[in-house]
């Protein structure tokens, strides 16, 4: 086997909890499914969100100063796969799924009681994904929701090409 087949293998086995990411440009609202997340550094608080560089989301980030990224509750089977399976270039998302306008107009979903808001600091290419480096500024915690996770979404099939 090549590196890349191992690394492959490898962290096909990890179970991450899945994301959904929502942003405006402020003529264009949009979001979609992350598997690629993680907090970055404890002091000053950061985290990083990819994106696919294939998606409408993506397109519209480029232009967004801030985005809301929510944990997906384990029994949101629906939404996710809304966010995963559709894209925006076809359907208005938004008008399928209950949101309340959230910091700087960008679109927080009802069904997840757990996200933050964060400023993106920097964007950086990462392969088939651009890397978003983001500084929470807002929160929301439920700690009754658990996480609907990266198995679980590898059977929804993608809104774009791969």
């Amino acid at each position: 086997m090549t590196a890349e087949r191992d690394v492959h293998a490898l962290v096909s086995d990890l179970d991450y909890p899945m994301f959904i990411v929502t942003t405006t440009n402020g003529r264009e609202h949009a979001g979609c499914l992350v598997g690629f997340a993680t907090q970055c550094s404890i002091d000053p608080p950061r985290f990083l969100v990819c994106l696919s560089d294939k998606n409408r989301t993506y397109r519209v980030v480029r232009e967004a100063d801030l985005v809301v990224v929510h944990l997906v509750p384990a029994e949101a089977d629906a939404l996710a796969e809304l966010f995963g399976s559709e894209t925006g270039d076809d359907v208005d998302k938004f008008e399928r799924c209950a949101w309340q306008e959230g910091p700087g107009g960008t679109r927080v979903l009802d069904e997840c009681g757990n996200w933050f808001a964060g400023r993106i600091l920097d964007r950086v290419p990462a392969g088939d994904h651009c890397a978003l480096l983001l500084e929470p500024f807002a929160a929301h915690s439920d700690e009754r929701e658990e996480a609907f996770t990266f198995h679980r979404a590898k059977r929804i099939e993608p809104g774009h090409e791969p």
